[in-house]
């Protein structure tokens, strides 16, 4: 197990497993193990490893993700960025060395699951369900004014800082949508969002012949990632059981595209391609960071990824130009929050 920061409660990880091997991203005085990028990709690429889970926030699981492909290990993806950066080099990867891939997200692990025995060419939609988030339903002016609390108050799930932040925002739709094209093989303008406040069809294909299948259940993790795990094999477990009396109303909206500007910029990138995802990707981090900072108004952070995109020069995607465009990202977002005229 590898995590970002906090040393203390990977080794007490580490004393109820005593024979798990432990990696730590950051330095922390408490922990003494091995630390930093190379400890990750030595985790990923362990020979008794066979599947390896990558759940890490932001790009920092790209590089480990890649290593344990070429070292022909199978992967649990939970990690939007990794494909949404370069979904372009990891995905012939996956059928160059012959692994598994498997989506933990709720929303791709539904589609995942909904193909089952299908094939790419008898898609017609991939349709993302979207709780709303917190401010579903909000003009863009009553969203000037949001504050950090506001924004990390998400009425379904319980996340970490960067993916709560997303989710307010709908940037975590925008990722999914190019997650999502890169994991089945469609075209962007066969992926749609349509919001569904109750968050309990996880998301839905529509065929060919019209057919919709959907995956439905309580918003809960724990069954997307054992899904991920044991694939192809379904167990029992003690997760709570759902049933359709116990929700007799679902109710569907359509994407507010002029509020929620995300998704647009995420087609946008995909039609630039080259180092534009991974551009778009790492100027939204950067912006996230920035809001949870205080230092950056809460509209400002599509904004500032509008603002940057428009001055990149996409490059062929390859793995250094992606790390390139990522960092070029984070300072531009960086420059225009600490300049006298940037954004707010």
């Amino acid at each position: 197990m590898a995590a970002g920061s906090d040393g203390p409660r990977l080794l007490e990880i580490g004393r109820t497993w005593p024979q798990a091997k432990l990696a730590l991203f950051n330095p922390h005085p408490a922990f003494s193990g091995p630390t930093g990028m190379d400890a990750l990709v030595e985790l990923a690429t362990l020979p008794e490893a066979d599947l390896v889970v990558v759940s890490v926030a932001g790009v920092i699981g790209l590089l480990p993700t890649i290593k344990a492909i070429e070292a022909g290990k199978n992967i649990a993806l939970a990690s939007k960025e990794v494909l949404v950066a370069a979904g372009e080099i990891v995905m012939p990867l996956v059928a160059k060395h012959s692994v598994r891939l498997t989506p933990i997200d709720s929303e791709h692990s539904a589609i995942f699951q909904c193909l089952q025995g299908y094939q790419t060419d008898q898609i017609d939609r991939l349709i993302l369900t979207a709780s709303g988030g917190p401010f579903r339903g909000r003009s863009r002016a009553e969203l000037a004014a949001v504050t950090r609390h506001e924004a990390l108050n998400h009425p379904t799930w319980n996340m970490g800082g960067k993916i709560t932040i997303d989710s307010a925002t709908l940037m975590n739709k925008a990722l999914e949508t190019i997650e999502a094209k890169w994991l089945f093989g469609v075209e962007m303008d066969q992926v749609e969002i349509v919001v569904h406040p109750q968050s309990v069809i996880h998301s839905m294909v529509k065929f060919r012949d019209g057919s919709v299948l959907g995956q439905l259940g309580w918003p809960d993790m724990r069954l997307p990632i054992q899904y991920a795990l044991l694939y192809p094999e379904r167990i029992e477990n003690d997760l709570r059981p759902w049933n359709p009396a116990d929700t007799p109303s679902l109710t569907f909206e359509a994407l507010d595209s002029d509020v929620f500007r995300g998704p647009g910029l995420a087609r946008e990138a995909v039609r630039i391609g080259g180092t534009m995802p991974a551009f778009f990707n790492a100027a939204n981090e950067q912006a996230v960071a920035e809001f949870l900072a205080d230092r950056l108004g809460f509209l400002a952070i599509t904004e500032t990824v509008e603002a940057a995109m428009a001055q990149h020069q996409a490059s062929p995607a390859s793995l250094d130009n992606l790390l390139a465009a990522d960092a070029e990202a984070r300072s531009y977002v960086k420059e225009q929050v600490s300049s006298p005229s940037g954004a707010s």
